[in-house]
């Protein structure tokens, strides 16, 4: 395959390339990406040093099967024709194309047979919270359809980015010294903080990083009637987010149906005891492939519904592996 990575010099960009090469992707040519300032610069992959290409509109995707994409929303927009125009499949990091009809949102290990359908040679990869959200979801969806999802998420610094990662960092190393810490990234200072505010203030009160998890919820999984409603907290985990889920099923599902259901869902690893340390966490969970469930209780408010908690790594399954994942489900269709 020939692959392409546009945003190359980014947090998930750089996933990519671990990604890539951690999965034993079948990459012939790989071409890099990035903005005017990037351009130039060289990467090391595998046994080859590459060099960063600055995107442009031109023909540089020609003969690209697989372009993964990582650079914004805007520059998703921008640079989306000159991505496709010759054939490549562009899987888009972006929140650009999510919610349009003629492009699939795709969780592989949810509704990967989605990606067979791609008219416009783009397959978006959906929200990070999401991702992690839907791959729990399944499971206990298959055991009776989820009518309602409540979910309140603790969101790692890396879901704004490389630069946000350090500013983190750099504000316990300024605490420390007695300094005042640096805010550039964040509307407050992070460090020793929780912030119940991600991405911008929509007219019903909710963010829109809130809404995200609210509508493609519910195109993953095929389901228009699925209520979700979140609550998106920012807090001081360089990059793995944790989500408190509550859910309501068309009839009760036992914590035992349950505990079975996420211990073979695909891309699920259930960590539940009670005992200290029985449940998943982010210092443990930090560049690690699966979503892992934990804390699974019946809801005492609520006769027909679940409780559960579970942690992904953000740039991992939350970003780059999910798209990684989308190619090669559809490569592997294709050998059949």
């Amino acid at each position: 395959m020939n692959v392409a990575i546009v945003g190359v010099s980014g947090a998930v960009g750089q996933e990519f390339l671990r990604v890539l090469d951690e999965q034993n992707f079948p990459v012939d040519e790989l071409r890099l990406f990035g903005s005017k300032r990037s351009a130039g610069s060289s990467v090391r992959w595998r046994d080859r040093v590459l060099t960063v290409a600055e995107l442009k509109d031109d023909d540089a995707f020609e003969g690209i099967d697989f372009a993964f994409v990582s650079a914004g929303a805007g520059v998703s927009h921008e640079f989306a024709s000159t991505i496709t125009r010759h054939g490549a499949l562009m899987i888009d990091n972006s929140s650009a194309f999510r919610m349009d009809a003629d492009v699939p949102l795709v969780v592989p290990e949810v509704n990967g047979d989605d990606a067979l359908n791609a008219p416009r040679r783009i397959i978006a990869n959906p929200n990070c919270t999401t991702i992690q959200m839907v791959v729990a979801l399944n499971a206990i969806h298959r055991l009776s359809p989820i009518s309602r999802v409540h979910v309140a998420t603790y969101q790692a610094a890396s879901g704004a980015g490389a630069q946000a990662m350090a500013e983190l960092q750099e504000q316990h190393c300024q605490i420390a010294r007695g300094e005042e810490p640096t805010v550039n990234k964040f509307v407050a200072q992070l460090a020793y903080n929780a912030i119940p505010h991600i991405d911008v203030f929509q007219d019903n009160g909710y963010t829109k990083e809130e809404m995200k998890m609210h509508l493609e919820t519910k195109k993953i999984m095929h389901a228009p009637g699925l209520e979700v409603s979140a609550t998106c907290v920012r807090v001081p985990i360089l990059r793995a987010h944790s989500e408190a889920i509550w859910v309501e099923t068309e009839r009760p599902v036992s914590v035992e149906e349950a505990r079975q259901a996420f211990a073979e869902a695909p891309g699920v690893v259930l960590v539940d005891s009670a005992e200290a340390c029985g449940y998943p966490m982010p210092l443990h969970v930090a560049n690690c492939d699966p979503v892992y469930v934990g804390r699974i209780r019946k809801d005492l408010a609520n006769p027909r519904g679940l409780a559960f908690w579970t942690v992904s790594d953000q740039i991992k399954k939350g970003a780059a592996l999910n798209a990684v994942q989308i190619a090669m489900h559809l490569i592997k269709i294709n050998q059949k």
